[in-house]
């Protein structure tokens, strides 16, 4: 398990911001290489993520759902169930989103990695998820 936390802002009003975060087919492209395939129902998708690690890419697919959305506290958390295409490794992950009122926030990320990537070793996997998350809450600012 690995466990990453980064603060965020995206300069944007807070009603914004947590409405872009619940909003699956917008924040999701968010994420390099992340697209929607399709909505499978309120606020649940099935997604895919192209992931670089070096010289080797990987293609997961699954689903992504917004398992708990507490408006008053502005706190989601995103369920992410994947697997690794053409392979047996698979990516999950909860994903918390807190929001602090002044146009950002936090994210903390647990991630459980296994198969390919996990192979590569923790360091890299930390890094290559950092750098994912940190590009991430770049983008979440501009959508």
């Amino acid at each position: 398990m690995v466990e990453l936390d980064h603060q965020f802002s995206t300069g944007k009003p807070t009603d914004y911001t947590w409405a872009a975060i619940n909003d699956l087919e917008r924040v999701i492209p968010c994420v390099e290489g992340g697209r929607v395939i399709e909505p499978i129902g309120p606020g649940s998708v099935r997604a895919e993520i192209v992931v670089r690690m070096g010289a080797m890419s990987m293609t997961f697919t699954g689903t992504v759902d917004v398992a708990e959305a507490d408006e008053a506290s502005r706190r989601a958390l995103l369920k992410i169930k994947s697997r690794e295409k053409g392979g047996q490794g698979h990516a999950n992950a909860d994903v918390v989103f807190t929001l602090d009122g002044e146009g950002g926030g936090t994210v903390h990320t647990a991630a459980q990695i296994t198969g390919k990537a996990a192979s590569m070793g923790e360091g890299v996997v930390v890094t290559v998820l950092d750098a994912l998350i940190k590009d991430f809450t770049q983008r979440l600012a501009t959508i």
